[in-house]
């Protein structure tokens, strides 16, 4: 029989199959279908196969994503963005979208996620700024809030990854920099971080303010 589970790591993906199929680990034969890394605003994941000659049935799991505060902060944060959303006119439910070392992502269910979203996230970043700030007012400073809706953070982590890949190709073939839109800081960070280890292509930020631009210009090159 054939059974395929996720994980964020292949260790979990195999923990999880074990538990839900009753074997031991050394019971069934494990392939690796699909890996995606960790990145700035999504966990990385690890789809495997398993085969196994036994039939089994398999084991109810509880769900694995976490939805509901565990602690009296997180229920506060909850509230508080609820109550943004509110004061904005809108309806939308807020849950745990994940638990990190010093992180915790939220997320915002609305029919008016367009708008809660906005251009290029601007509204989503305002509310994730406010959100921090309460964390911080609660004595929390340490803990860092990520306010997503729609999968906007993921969507726009790929689509930022793919078109500092396709500026670096530009950069190179043209030996001129190239200067990007205005970015918040997480935004700017992912473009540095994604061509940091490309050898003859650099990157700076450029401007004030919170919305700077990032330049990325080629080795030895023209900056300008």
């Amino acid at each position: 029989m054939i059974y395929e589970f996720e994980g964020r790591t292949e260790k979990e993906a195999i923990d999880r199959a074990a538990e839900e199929l009753g074997l031991e680990k050394d019971g069934f034969d494990v392939e690796i279908l699909e890996t995606q890394r960790s990145g700035l605003f999504k966990k990385g994941f690890v789809k495997i196969q398993v085969h196994t000659d036994k039939q089994v049935a398999l084991q109810p799991v509880p769900p694995s994503r976490p939805t509901e505060s565990q602690n009296e902060l997180e229920q506060k944060l909850i509230d508080f963005v609820e109550g943004l959303v509110e004061r904005m006119g809108y309806s939308g439910e807020v849950s745990v979208l994940f638990r990190e070392n010093r992180k915790i992502g939220l997320k915002i269910d609305s029919e008016y996620s367009s708008i809660l979203i906005g251009k290029k996230g601007k509204n989503l970043d305002a509310l994730q700024l406010l959100a921090n700030v309460y964390a911080g007012r609660c004595g929390r400073e340490d803990i860092r809030i990520i306010l997503d809706s729609e999968n906007y953070r993921i969507r726009r982590e790929e689509s930022l990854v793919r078109l500092a890949y396709t500026v670096a190709d530009r950069v190179r073939d043209s030996r001129r920099s190239v200067l990007l839109e205005p970015m918040n800081p997480f935004d700017r960070r992912l473009i540095h971080t994604t061509l940091n280890d490309i050898a003859d292509v650099e990157t700076k930020s450029e401007g004030d303010g919170l919305y700077k631009q990032v330049r990325v210009y080629y080795r030895g090159g023209n900056h300008v």
